[in-house]
Formats: structure tokens, sequence, C-alpha cells
């Protein structure tokens, strides 16, 4: 029997190359029937077709015939368009952060770096602190009030160091040829050293590295892990605990995305999404920008997540305890 590791978020078996194939292969059945939502209803901004032609039938009206291409080719131009406008809106935010020297004068003014930098101006832990509706991020303000300043700076550190040497080394006209997820060489970001527990954990670390460096860091979303839930068909491919995209503990009615979900592994699968995306906008005579690459990712994977927003919240109502948010 697989058992999971410890951190390490997932059983033994979804490391292995089989494994992560039988996803690829579920991901790619599912991929067309999310896209063809996702084109029609302008990434979930406007009614389908199918919904109006169901409208129709209702009214005694004569049905409406399919999209045109273009018109499809204009919605995924559109959807291409808006979603890295609503990226750059607070991406500076971040890149003010994410400044290798800056941070490294910051030695001596850590407790400022957290109850200031952090707590106020990061844009998602700004907001995570701020949700008071939320109750599963009760424990993420308490995580966050205890936590070592000292420590916070030295993972922010260390996670600017990796995106700045990452993208030192990326080579825009090989990156696509990666076969495996050993590949994008991304296994360091599931170590301790990038990573402040119950802080800076597997969401909030790859969302800074998403908003400043899009093209190479996929952002490893609570929306994302559910959307691949569903892009997998609710499949478990072998393993012992139900899907690897769920944390299911029964005893406590606990279902939730699993925060713990190792990013080597999330990047790879987003990685194929996003060639799957590529290739549509090829189809479609649209266009995605390289440095924007995971920008596209990001607002399909929300698509999908909020195609499922009934269930979901259905399955998150269950929770007693409450659970760590975006961290």
């Amino acid at each position: 029997m697989y058992t999971r590791l410890e951190n390490s978020g997932v059983e033994d078996i979804c490391y292995e190359q089989e494994h992560v194939k039988k996803v690829l292969s579920a991901v790619r059945r599912n991929f067309d029937q999310y896209f063809n939502r996702f084109l029609d209803t302008t990434g979930g901004k406007s009614i389908s077709i199918e919904d109006v032609q169901r409208l129709q039938n209702k009214l005694g009206i004569e049905v409406q015939k399919k999209r045109k291409t273009g018109d499809l080719a204009e919605n995924y131009k559109t959807i291409i368009r808006e979603a890295i406008d609503g990226f750059e809106k607070d991406r500076e935010d971040y890149q003010k952060i994410f400044r290798k020297g800056w941070l490294e004068d910051l030695d001596e003014d850590a407790d400022v770096f957290k109850s200031k930098t952090l707590r106020n101006e990061c844009p998602i832990i700004r907001k995570t602190l701020a949700n008071r509706r939320a109750k599963e991020l009760d424990k993420y303000r308490a995580s966050f009030s205890r936590a070592d300043a000292d420590w916070l700076l030295h993972v922010v550190y260390n996670l600017c160091v990796f995106g700045d040497e990452y993208k030192k080394n990326y080579d825009p006209a090989t990156y696509e040829n990666a076969q495996i997820y050993q590949d994008l060489d991304l296994c360091l970001l599931d170590t301790d050293d990038y990573t402040a527990y119950g802080v800076i954990g597997g969401g909030i670390k790859t969302h800074m590295l998403y908003k400043v460096h899009p093209a190479l860091f996929p952002n490893r979303s609570r929306s994302a892990i559910w959307a691949l839930w569903y892009l997998t068909n609710k499949e478990t491919f072998g393993c012992q605990t139900d899907s690897e995209f769920l944390m299911i503990d029964l005893s406590k009615n606990i279902v939730q995305q699993n925060y713990f979900y190792p990013y080597q592994l999330f990047a790879f699968y987003a990685f194929e999404i996003y060639k799957m995306l590529r290739d549509k906008a090829t189809e479609y005579n649209a266009y995605i920008d390289p440095d924007y690459r995971y920008v596209i990712v990001d607002a399909f994977l929300e698509f999908i997540a909020m195609e499922h927003d009934d269930e979901i919240a259905f399955l998150k109502s269950q929770i007693k305890d409450g659970g760590m948010g975006y961290a």
C-alpha cells in the first residue's frame, strides 16, 4: 500500500511517470468539454449558446445556431486580453517585494517586513488576513501572528532568489520541450527552505512567484487544485486515499482541496494544460504571449472551478474545524 510521505502531500505513486501519464490522459479527455464552454461564455462572462438554446426552446422561439468560428476566435482573444489586464492590476506590488538587494538590506528589520510589508503591502496576504467571513482562515490569522519574522523574511528572500535564478536559466526556445515533471526542475520549491508552514505555504508562495514571473511559475491556487479534480473526472488512479487533489477525513467531515499538493507535479500539469491552450490559440488564430503563459492557464482553471461552484461550496461546508486557506 502507498502511504503519504511527510510533507509531500501525496502518496508515492503520484510521482511515478506512469501515474503522471494516466493523469494527463484524463485531463486531455476532459479538456475539450471545459474549453468549449470557456470559449463560448468568454471565460464565464457571458451566457453560453447551449443556455440560450434551452431558454429559446422553453419559450418556443426558433433555436439559435452554433456560434461562428470567427465569434469564438474573438472570444478567445478577449479572454486572453482581459486575463492579462486583470493580472497586471496588482503585479507591481509583488515586484516591489521580490527585490533581492532590498530584501538583503532588511536583515535587521524583519519585524517591520512582517508587520508592514507582508501584512499590508502583499495583496494575497493582506486579503487573506482581512477575510473575516471565511471561518477556515482563522487558523491562518493565528499562524501569521505567531510566525517568526526572521523566518518569513528568509523564506521570501529564498523565493526571490529562486525566481531570479530560474529566470536567468530560462531558454524560451527549449522551455516548451519539457517531457517529464523533473525537466521543469521545481522540486526545491517543495522543501522547507522555501516554505513557512501555515503562512507562506504552497498557495501563497507560488502565487507570489506567479505574479512576478508568469511565464515560469503557474499559480497553485485553491481553485486550480479543485479544477484538476474535475479535469481528471474525480478519478483516483490507484491512490489509496481517494483523489490526490483532495484532502478527505470522514471522521472530521473534512473534504477540501489538497493544500499540500506538490508544486513540482502541479506545475507540470499546468505546463501541459498551457500547451493545450496554446494549440487552441493557433486553431482560433489567437495568440498567447509566452511571457504570460500561465495567466491564461490560471484563467482556465478558475473558470472550471467556477463551473462547479455549488458542489465545491457544499463539500467545503462540511468542514468543522477549518482549513489552512491559501497557505
